[in-house]
This record gives C-alpha cells, sequence and structure tokens, in this order.
C-alpha cells in the first residue's frame, strides 16, 4: 500500500457552493433551518469525478465531521484512509487480485474486459476517502451499534465535503471485503471496509431530486 501526504494541491476555491459548518451557535440555526433542510435534501451521488479535489486542510475538515456522528460510549469504531495519486493504481491491483481471487474459488475467469475495468475502478475520481470500522469490545455496545456509528459518520463526511463545493459518490461493491482488499488496508478479519468515498468536482449539475412521498416509511405513535 502507498502512503501519501500530497494532498495540498490548491483546489480552486468555489465559494457560491460552500456552507460555513463551524462555530455556528444553536439559535442561529432558525432562522436558516429551511435553506439548511432543502440544502441536504439536495445531495446526489455524482459519479465519473475530475479535478479539483479538495486540499488536505478541507479533507480534515470534513474528517472532524465524520468524527461527530452518534457514537455510543465515544469509542470511535471508524478509520479513514485517503487514497490519490499513483496510490490510486496501487488500490486498483489490489481490487483486481481480490476479483482474480474470487473468479478463482467460483471456477470462473475474469475478461480481459474486466481485468482492465475493475484496475482502473480507483481512476473515477481524483481523490478516495475509504471508510473502515475498527470494532471495539463493549459490553453496552454491541457490533451493529458500531457499525451504523461508521455509517453515520460518513454522511456527515459526504456532507461537509459538499459544503466545501465538493461531489461524492459512497460505493462498495462485491469486492470491498474480500481477503485482498482487507489486507490493502490493514482491516481486521471481524471488521469491514464500509465505504469508498469517491470525491472531486463533477462536470455536471446535480439534477434535482423528485418529492419522496415519506408516508410509506414512518409510523407516528402517540
Amino acid at each position: 500500500m502507498t502512503t501519501t501526504d500530497n494532498v495540498d494541491n490548491e483546489s480552486q476555491e468555489t465559494e457560491d457552493n460552500k456552507l460555513s459548518i463551524k462555530n455556528v451557535a444553536a439559535n442561529d440555526i432558525s432562522s436558516t433551518s429551511d435553506e439548511l433542510i432543502g440544502w441536504i435534501n439536495s445531495r446526489r451521488s455524482m459519479g465519473n469525478l475530475d479535478e479539483p479535489a479538495p486540499t488536505r486542510a478541507q479533507i480534515e475538515s470534513a474528517i472532524e465531521c465524520a468524527a461527530t456522528a452518534p457514537d455510543h460510549k465515544k469509542l470511535r469504531p471508524w478509520r479513514f484512509i485517503v487514497t490519490q495519486g499513483e496510490a490510486r493504481h496501487d488500490l486498483g491491483r489490489a481490487l483486481l487480485e481480490a476479483a482474480q481471487a474470487k473468479a478463482l474459488q467460483d471456477g470462473e475467469e475474469l475478461s480481459e474486459k474486466t481485468v482492465t475495468k475493475t484496475k482502473n475502478m480507483p481512476l473515477r475520481a481524483p481523490l478516495i476517502i475509504t471508510a473502515v470500522t475498527q470494532m471495539q469490545e463493549h459490553k453496552k455496545v454491541p457490533p451493529f451499534e458500531q457499525m451504523l456509528s461508521a455509517g453515520a459518520a460518513v454522511q456527515n463526511l459526504i456532507l461537509a465535503l459538499k459544503a466545501q463545493g465538493f461531489s461524492t459518490v459512497w460505493r462498495t461493491g462485491l469486492l470491498c471485503n474480500e481477503p485482498a482488499v482487507k489486507a490493502y488496508f490493514g482491516v481486521g478479519e471481524d471488521d469491514y471496509v464500509t465505504a469508498f468515498v469517491y470525491t472531486g468536482t463533477s462536470p455536471k449539475d446535480e439534477s434535482k431530486r423528485k418529492p419522496i412521498d415519506i408516508e410509506p416509511l414512518v409510523r407516528f405513535e402517540s
């Protein structure tokens, strides 16, 4: 696995798309609540992303938001790995190794097209933030709670990146928890790769989301 700290490429500021996410007092929220709710509802997954990618400072700001996710007993059962540049090719080779091992186990053989597609998967964005679990033994916090906390952290991460003007798509796929991929990220046998957050700038505008009928999704009791 190649480690890189070269996340300091200066991204062009997209101030018009930014949302101030720090030091917002509770009594300042009410005046902008409708706008904020509308902004959250506008989030869309955007594939095939280009430069610019977020800078290291912007990524750290987003991860700081991720770390505010609900977390019973403050176990912090998640970690983040940032992959960009040439390291994306290393990740692609790990994915290909996983695909080849899975195909062998299933008595299949990968086509040349599938080989190329698999190893090029990480090239669909200039930067990938991978979220992995680091489960903690705790009598009051079962593993499923820790997994849900990891998911909440990823959602916070995605919204914080959006607030800074970047597009994302949360990917996983059948290979993310194969042994070769878990070994690449140093993930233990009882832990999981929960998200590949592909991050960058979309050449397209976010399409408007159709209204969601929440009636079948909720039940009110009193």
